[in-house]
């Protein structure tokens, strides 16, 4: 959390149904306010942003994203099964 860092006020402008989520989170008790549920959206966008960024850095210096076949025994070495979708007609 950032408790101990200074702040900055700034005026955004946020879809209503997204207000709306958010001061439910707040009436809910998941957040002290509106400004700190935002707060802690954008520490976790930021967070998943650097991951990209970190991943995309790793794939760069290792040759590239995982072809069809690495990502097959990838996915196999970790028990994951990937389902065909049937079509419907």
């Amino acid at each position: 959390m950032m408790l101990s860092m200074t702040k900055s006020k700034i005026a955004i402008t946020l879809p209503p149904a997204l207000v709306a989520r958010a001061r439910r989170a707040v009436r809910a008790g998941r957040a002290d306010s509106v400004s700190a549920y935002v707060a802690a959206a954008l520490e976790e966008k930021t967070k998943l942003d650097e991951l990209e960024d970190m991943l995309a850095d790793m794939l760069a210096q290792t040759g590239g994203p995982l072809t069809e076949d690495e990502r097959r025994v990838a996915d196999e070495a970790l028990g994951i099964t990937h389902q065909r979708k049937r079509r419907v007609a």
